[in-house]
């Protein structure tokens, strides 16, 4: 299983990704002018590890506990 986008708002992390560094946006702000990591919230820890390294695809699951905010 590839997981590779925020299901709620249909945002491929890719695309969040080149926003984010274009913007120099937090994670916080990507919630807030994306929607990203805003609706059911599964997709933070993702989120938090894409602008953190980079990766776009992930083979598995990450929890909050995995990626602290």
């Amino acid at each position: 299983m590839q997981i590779d986008r925020c299901l709620c708002f249909h945002l491929a992390f890719v695309d969040v990704l080149k926003d984010a560094r274009e913007k120099k946006l937090s994670v916080e702000d990507v919630e807030l002018s994306l929607g990203c990591g805003g609706g059911c919230g599964l997709c933070r820890p993702y989120l938090r590890r894409c602008l953190r390294t980079g990766e776009t695809s992930f083979d598995h699951i990450i929890t909050d506990a995995d990626e602290p905010g």
